[in-house]
């Protein structure tokens, strides 16, 4: 990466759930303010800033990475998934999405986000978890409202769906 100068913006330029955008960003501007404020895709939220609630949780280059620990820079280039890019473009949730709305393994929403975008990377490479295998990939995402039951639940059985809709796929 080059030297960038720490009194001008910079153009960055990514792959956003599969359309290009760019905007302007100061070298130290974190990722997740590049995404809410510069691109205006509000979905991926902020909570510690530390990487440690997981509440930013987006995929970069089809990898679930904390936005609070990148800076925007860091991203030119690049293809980023957020909680936008789960749904179809029709506006169809997807099968974890809809197994959260199932489930309610939601209350106020605001960690959401994170543990979708954790599972879906998870069930992706994990398509046969247990419910202990569930836990531990959640085991870097807060919540303070569902007590995690209800998330456990769904993803589980997102995952039976998943498995499903994949053997009967030609």
């Amino acid at each position: 990466m080059r030297m960038l100068s720490k009194d001008e913006r910079h153009v960055v330029r990514f792959k956003l759930n599969g359309e290009s955008v760019e905007g302007l960003a100061a070298p130290r501007m974190l990722l997740t303010d590049f995404i809410r404020h510069e691109i205006g895709s509000t979905g991926t939220h902020v909570g510690c800033e530390h990487g440690i609630c997981g509440a930013c949780t987006i995929r970069l280059d089809g990898k679930a990475v904390r936005a609070c620990l990148m800076l925007a820079v860091q991203a030119d280039g690049r293809a980023v998934e957020t909680v936008e890019g789960l749904a179809a473009k029709d506006g169809r949730l997807s099968i974890l999405q809809q197994a959260f709305h199932r489930n309610f393994a939601l209350q106020c929403g605001y960690c959401t986000p994170g543990f979708l975008m954790t599972l879906q990377d998870y069930l992706e490479r994990h398509p046969d978890p247990s419910e202990a295998d569930i836990r531990a990939a959640l085991s870097g995402n807060l919540c303070r409202c569902t007590g995690y039951a209800e998330i456990v639940k769904a993803a589980l059985e997102a995952a039976r769906e998943m498995r499903e809709r994949k053997r009967k796929a030609p």
